[in-house]
């Protein structure tokens, strides 16, 4: 029906003086795009299928192709936009959820960019990183109360097992399925070769990346896909998940289409059958039933990993943290509602969680507050873009980062936000053959490595700049951050004081 037309996002501008009609970009888009038209011996486009990946773009040796937002538009309407428009005539049409993915696009405050960061100058002077050591490495997991000594006055060893990190950034879960081998294949290197960690996600370990163990956290997810006892053994440490920022309160979903003979196995599924990870755990209903899931994996691998339990940033954050403090877990991985997902509901990815940055202070604040922040870690993932947004984190109180997004634009990607189709042209949110080749693991690790080792340099410069040396004198020194176009209640929130206090 002509009700349901709606005029393309993007539009493809093909500079016909430039183009030799090599067909790179019809062999190059997953999505047809492109293709030759013999009768008038040139190439067309369909930009109906464009998804704007760029990977044509990237590709035209001749830099013939360029896409650009269409000016097409609905009447001019302030609260009935064309998005708004569009996403009412989609879903009378086939009645269906709206799914996105890739974070949330929204123009909500970010806070990372309300918060300048203080530097010192003459009293408490700077220090040159590239003369005086910095001290970025970081240990994750409960930490002593006290210091015990035998009868001699020798040092014990009361540390509970920890995860050392080089620099203190992870990769985020991101499971087999939902991204390619190659993918993960890239992750597991340049873990190990930064002397860090990359997380499974809820699928399984594939068995080519169990001699990455040492650099690798498990997870345990509602679906429990994957999870038996030499899964367990082969992490460093086992991360439970019972939520995550893109989509809070609701479970995961991977489509059976996606589950070949290698996902199968990993999972432990049949082949084409979808993967459903039910929004709750049917075993967790309170503090107390997490408790015994967590001392159970602990039994399971005989107290020799710490455990990580992941939620995602909702209203009572805090209080929600405090009991998985006391539930025995040894780290919190907390994570915002910028953070992304291969698919969520749209709806939920833009308008149900927090945003990381009040999550943490918050978090941060109740743990001092109750006398128990020494028992856990804290670890938070949601759009953290930067060096800078790392150091504020750390500063309002968070052990280290997890990055996801970052680390996928790092291999490639172009947050074309089309994850769900599986048609990823850069080889990274796919499971085709054709497609995932295209990321070459190798290529991929070197860039995953040089986008941490940039950012660790920029950390040092920055602390050095504050005349900090070492992530425990930043962690949670909120007196170093300064906020600007803030209202006093989120101040209050986040801990800090208005520029120019």
């Amino acid at each position: 029906m002509a009700i349901d037309f709606l005029y393309p996002q993007y539009e493809v501008v093909r500079n016909l003086d430039r183009c030799i009609t090599c067909r790179a970009c019809e062999r190059q888009c997953a999505n047809e795009a492109h293709r030759y038209d013999a009768d008038f011996g040139c190439m067309v486009s369909d930009e109906s299928r464009c998804v704007n990946c760029h990977r044509c773009v990237s590709l035209c040796p001749t830099r013939a192709l360029k896409i650009v937002k269409t000016d097409h538009t609905f009447k001019e309407n302030a609260n009935w936009t064309g998005k708004a428009i569009s996403e009412v005539y989609r879903q009378a049409g086939s009645g269906g959820v709206l799914l996105s993915s890739m974070g949330n696009p929204e123009p909500l405050p970010i806070y990372w960019d309300k918060i300048l960061i203080n530097a010192s100058q003459v009293t408490n002077p700077p220090i040159d990183p590239l003369r005086e050591p910095m001290e970025t490495r970081t240990f994750l997991g409960k930490k002593p109360g006290r210091i015990a000594r035998d009868a001699e006055g020798n040092l014990i060893n009361n540390l509970s097992p920890q995860l050392q990190l080089n620099v203190p950034i992870l990769f985020s879960a991101m499971s087999y399925g939902s991204i390619s081998y190659n993918a993960h294949a890239s992750l597991a290197r340049a873990a190990a070769a930064l002397g860090t960690y990359y997380n499974t996600g809820e699928g399984g370990l594939h068995q080519d990346f169990y001699p990455y163990g040492d650099h690798t956290i498990v997870q345990v997810a509602s679906g429990r896909f994957g999870v038996f006892q030499k899964y367990l053994e082969a992490g460093a440490a086992i991360e439970i998940k019972m939520g995550q920022g893109a989509k809070p309160g609701i479970g995961g979903h991977l489509p059976g289409m996606k589950v070949g003979p290698d996902i199968s196995k990993t999972r432990m599924i049949p082949e084409g059958t979808d993967a459903i990870s039910p929004a709750p755990h049917h075993d967790i209903y309170s503090i107390e039933d997490l408790r015994q899931l967590v001392f159970s994996l602990k039994e399971a691998t005989a107290y020799k990993k710490p455990v990580i339990v992941k939620i995602a940033a909702v209203h009572n954050v805090a209080a929600i943290a405090s009991g998985i403090a006391r539930s025995g877990a040894d780290i919190i991985a907390i994570d915002g509602f910028r953070g992304g997902t291969g698919a969520a509901p749209t709806r939920i990815r833009d308008y149900v969680g927090i945003p990381i940055e009040l999550a943490l202070a918050a978090v941060d604040q109740r743990l001092r507050d109750e006398g128990i922040r020494d028992q856990v870690s804290v670890v938070i993932g949601g759009s953290v873009r930067n060096a800078a947004d790392l150091l504020k984190a750390i500063a309002l109180g968070a052990d280290a980062v997890y990055i996801a997004t970052a680390a996928l634009l790092a291999l490639g990607c172009h947050l074309c936000r089309t994850c769900q189709t599986g048609r990823c042209n850069w080889g990274i949110a796919t499971q085709r053959p054709e497609l995932v080749k295209r990321l070459n693991p190798e290529i991929g690790c070197t860039r995953l490595v040089h986008l941490v080792t940039a950012w660790d340099h920029e950390l040092k410069e920055m602390m050095g700049g504050m005349g900090i040396n070492s992530i425990e004198a930043l962690r949670g020194n909120r007196l170093m951050l300064r906020g600007i176009g803030l209202t006093q209640k989120e101040l209050d929130i986040l801990g800090i004081r208005h520029a120019g206090e």
